[in-house]
């Protein structure tokens, strides 16, 4: 474990200074990523100007929602998701031949070599409207409450992340999935709004099949509900059961994967 902290930090580093090479466009991203967020939180703002709450949210709720949103997004984006969309382009080019013949874990070195620094102020900036939210609701702190929030959101991280990798395996087959990777924004748009909108006669098969069959909408329902609203011990489990049920069948699927590719060589 040692051993992988301290490669994971040079992966870090290198990171870092292949942005600082680019200063401006890294401010310029940053300031895409605060302005993206700024109109998002005006929008919900106005939203509930004219209703008290939506699907059971108030204003102070819904927006501790959209926080834990978008710091698991961040993270997702921050360590995952350039690695994982890029893999596709490394079966093309063989260049996955050159990670296959280095002494370690394939999985580890193919979806945590690149670090986008220009996403990691997303995760602060998600906490911070946490943070805000929770002054507003108000919450009083429970180590328990806060505790199980902090379990049930690397949980969601490691759903997020299942999905992802399963998706860009796919490019061993395929080779160009750029298709097949577009769900994963369908899966992060689900992921955006409350599974209490999912109800009726029509929305009801759909919210069912996102939260059992693929468990999209737990990814930041539960961890939200947890910390804000009541506790669901039948959610909290089976959030937690499917985050490793996922994480084993998606290392099962990467390895398959590449037991199906065929070098540049051959």
């Amino acid at each position: 474990m040692t051993r992988y902290l301290r490669l994971f930090a040079a992966f870090a580093r290198f990171g870092l200074a292949g942005e600082m090479a680019f200063r401006v466009n890294f401010l310029v991203k940053l300031l895409v990523e605060i302005l993206w967020l700024g109109i998002l939180l005006v929008f919900y703002w106005k939203l509930f100007e004219f209703t008290p709450n939506i699907a059971g949210w108030n204003r102070s709720e819904y927006f501790f929602f959209v926080g834990c949103h978008y710091a698991l997004a961040g993270v997702v984006e921050t360590f995952f998701l350039t690695n994982c969309t890029e893999f596709a382009e490394l079966v093309r080019t063989g260049d996955l031949d050159g990670y296959l013949l280095k002494p370690i874990d394939e999985q580890f070195l193919v979806s945590c070599r690149w670090i986008d620094w220009s996403t990691l102020p997303n995760i602060v900036q998600g906490v911070g409207i946490m943070a805000v939210a929770l002054t507003l609701i108000p919450w009083t702190f429970d180590p328990v409450n806060f505790a199980l929030f902090l379990l049930l959101f690397a949980c969601g991280c490691a759903l997020a992340y299942s999905f992802l990798l399963i998706l860009s395996s796919t490019a061993v087959w395929l080779v160009r999935n750029q298709n097949l990777m577009e769900m994963w924004w369908l899966f992060t748009t689900l992921m955006r709004y409350p599974r209490a909108i999912y109800r009726g006669r029509w929305a009801s098969p759909f919210g069912f099949f996102f939260t059992f069959l693929v468990p999209v909408l737990i990814v930041v329902n539960v961890p939200a509900e947890t910390m804000v609203k009541s506790l669901d011990l039948g959610f909290i489990v089976w959030t937690i059961v499917a985050s490793l049920a996922m994480l084993v069948l998606s290392r099962r699927f990467f390895r398959r994967a590449l037991q199906s590719y065929r070098s540049a060589s051959s």
